[in-house]
């Protein structure tokens, strides 16, 4: 086998463990029996909490100003995301130039200029798909907004149409709240991405150690047991 093949065949390798990687996390993040130990099921609870409180008081400025300041984060994060795009596509025109810069750095893996393409096209990609997520985050926030202003007044509904009301609006949130998750892993995966850059070992390297920061903060951080109050942080 020559050297090239070997080359093109560590890239492939190293794609691949990265898409089955974050999409294997992806599914296991997503499954309900896991989800209720999850960070995002522990804030998910208090969400719930927080909208059934938020139902039985008469003033409701402090409920959609907190939404509202979630909702410009994302708001932020979307700009970012669409920053990172436009710079991204400006490399594009200089590929060589990049391409001869990180060859004269010790132990770097040679790429082809279609390989070089797909580097850059894969993290382009990824801070699209953020984009997206962290855009419809923020719409959602916004529809979030209003069914607080919808929500019936206490005295004047049943205590049954109340809690309903706040239930989908507890889930609404969530909902917005898992599209911003999304949003912020792709950053965690871009920031892995770059790794192949330099090489496909690292590159596999730095998704495994991604993979497994996002596992434990979504499954064994302090953050979680303090927000489940589950024990001692």
């Amino acid at each position: 086998m020559s050297f090239d093949t070997l080359a093109a065949s560590l890239d492939v390798l190293a794609l691949g463990y990265f898409l089955l990687a974050t999409g294997i996390y992806r599914l296991i993040v997503g499954s309900q029996r896991l989800e209720r130990r999850s960070l995002i099921g522990a804030v998910q609870t208090q969400r719930v909490s927080w909208m059934l409180n938020m139902a039985r008081r008469d003033n409701r400025m402090l409920d959609a100003i907190l939404l509202g300041s979630l909702g410009q984060g994302n708001a932020f994060f979307a700009s970012t995301s669409a920053i990172a795009v436009g710079g991204l596509a400006a490399t594009m025109g200089s590929g060589e130039r990049l391409h001869a810069l990180l060859d004269g750095l010790p132990w770097v893996a040679t790429s082809t200029p279609t390989v070089w393409i797909v580097k850059q096209l894969l993290i382009m990609a990824i801070f699209i798909y953020a984009f997206f997520k962290f855009a419809w985050a923020f719409r959602l926030s916004h529809y979030a907004s209003i069914m607080i202003g919808a929500t019936p007044a206490f005295e004047e509904a049943s205590l049954e149409d109340c809690t309903q009301h706040a239930k989908r609006t507890a889930r609404l949130i969530g909902i917005a709240a898992e599209h911003a998750n999304s949003g912020i892993r792709s950053f965690y995966h871009a920031i892995a991405a770059l790794a192949w850059f330099y090489h496909p070992l690292l590159f596999m390297l730095a998704t495994t150690w991604v993979v497994l920061i996002l596992a434990r903060r979504d499954f064994f951080s302090r953050s979680l047991r303090l927000i489940a109050g589950s024990g001692r942080a």
